[in-house]
């Protein structure tokens, strides 16, 4: 599914383009489903005017897989568990949970951050798929990285927030990081690591930006024995019922491939 050239370019970069990944109708069908979910789930009521920053950068809805059978048959597809476990070298991996973001017409930009600051889980072999579902331009607010920023370790406390932005934003200038913000056909994917540093612009187009995101774990990843009052939140929402130093197996948490 990928090439060995690939899979050395992720781990060096933190992240990866795919290109026709998922087939465009599929993705269309996927996108018509999720419509009518995230106008009844969409937890941004508010003007976008009203908002906190993190709530003006998307509307955002997880768990999607246990809403409906079209939701579930896209977020536990087994060719795209395999790609993971092949990028992460694993031999399986399970759902860590799906999310979808949408960013409204006006919505703000994501503020630089890592993801694994929410995780609780012991290992860093986990993922983020970020699936766009439609053609997505710089102007609709593209996922930007800095190349090789998962192998440093700063600001690995920073949670997404305008101080996450103003700290980033000069880390990434005075280190020099490469900067990936390419843009997106449908049918495209990223792929990025946890600890991968990045952020999207505004959407400064009238359309909103609708994006799918599906992240996975190592397969035997186990539970924090000590976790951050965020990992907290993020444990009792995605593996309820697992005990410090317990693989990471809820009934949230299926096994979606193995070698």
């Amino acid at each position: 599914m990928v090439t060995q050239k690939q899979i050395e370019q992720f781990h060096n970069e933190g992240h990866i383009k795919l290109r026709q990944v998922i087939k465009p109708q599929d993705l269309t069908s996927f996108s018509t489903a999720l419509r009518p979910l995230m106008e009844v789930l969409n937890p941004n009521k508010d003007p976008l005017e009203k908002r906190s920053t993190y709530r003006k950068a998307f509307n955002q809805v997880t768990n999607l897989w246990l809403r409906s059978e079209a939701m579930k048959a896209f977020v536990l597809r087994r060719d795209l568990a395999r790609l993971a476990a092949e990028l992460l070298g694993v031999d399986g991996v399970r759902l860590y949970h799906d999310q979808a973001l949408h960013k409204e017409a006006g919505g703000g930009a994501t503020p630089w951050h890592v993801d694994q600051v929410y995780w609780p889980m012991e290992t860093d072999r986990t993922c983020t798929f970020w699936i766009p579902l439609q053609d997505t331009s710089r102007d609709m607010g593209c996922l930007t990285f800095a190349k090789g920023s998962h192998l440093r370790q700063d600001g690995r406390d920073m949670v997404i927030s305008d101080a996450s932005e103003a700290f980033f934003s000069k880390w990434v200038d005075e280190h020099g990081f490469d900067i990936s913000d390419e843009e997106f056909e449908l049918g495209d994917i990223s792929v990025h690591l946890g600890w991968t540093v990045h952020h999207t612009d505004p959407n400064l187009t009238t359309r909103t930006r609708e994006v799918m995101t599906i992240i996975y774990m190592d397969a035997d990843a186990r539970l924090k024995e000590s976790l951050t009052d965020t990992q907290k939140i993020d444990r009792d929402a995605f593996s309820p019922g697992v005990d410090p130093g317990q693989i990471m197996n809820s009934d949230l948490s299926p096994l979606l491939y193995k070698k």
